[in-house]
């Protein structure tokens, strides 16, 4: 990797997240699970809380659309792939915008880190080591794994190794979403997985 670039913590704005067309319902549900896995991955590296995202969102004048712990729970919970436990809803476009806004602006934060996970992760699949004989890496996928199988419906049904593959991916999509326009990198991204 190059030089260490210097990232503003400048709030991202809504207005850079702009759709060609409003998304049908099956598009929203997809967005839904891909914003719900990206949100997995960060938790399971820097271990935020849903405190942590609530401040993010007072701080970037979300508080309107995610207001309190139980709105972003059940946000979390319209996750279609979720395990049932009641409290779902639909997600519509602006919590989806809201989300990827604060994913970003965590994500951001912790650019050092990510950015450190990722180099690890270089170096250790260049000496043809396994990601699970560091702790960092280690920490982060076992954080993830258990996550995953706890919450999403098919958990079970997934390898280790599937699940692993899928983490180190999200660790690398994360170095992305931390840069300077993370944000629209993630909402694209989205839009991506939407078809």
């Amino acid at each position: 990797m190059g030089p260490i670039a210097k990232i503003s913590l400048s709030p991202p704005r809504r207005e850079d997240l702009l759709l060609p067309k409003e998304p049908d319902v099956q598009q929203l549900d997809n967005i839904k699970a891909h914003l719900d896995i990206v949100l997995l991955a960060l938790e399971a590296l820097i271990d935020i809380s849903s405190e942590d995202m609530l401040k993010a969102a007072q701080q970037l004048n979300l508080d309107s659309i995610i207001a309190d712990r139980v709105g972003l729970w059940r946000l979390r919970q319209s996750n279609p792939l979720r395990k049932s436990s009641g409290g779902r809803k639909k997600l519509d476009v602006e919590e989806a915008r809201s989300l990827v806004l604060i994913i970003c602006y965590l994500a951001k934060q912790q650019h050092e880190l990510i950015r450190r996970a990722v180099t690890l992760l270089e170096q250790i699949t260049e000496q043809n080591k396994a990601p699970h004989q560091t702790a960092l890496l280690g920490d982060y996928l076992d954080a993830f794994t258990n996550g995953y199988q706890e919450r999403m419906e098919e958990g079970e049904n997934v390898s280790s190794e599937q699940l692993s593959r899928l983490a180190l991916k999200l660790l690398v999509d994360l170095l992305f979403y931390s840069s300077a326009n993370g944000h629209r990198r993630l909402w694209l991204a989205l839009l991506d997985y939407a078809r």
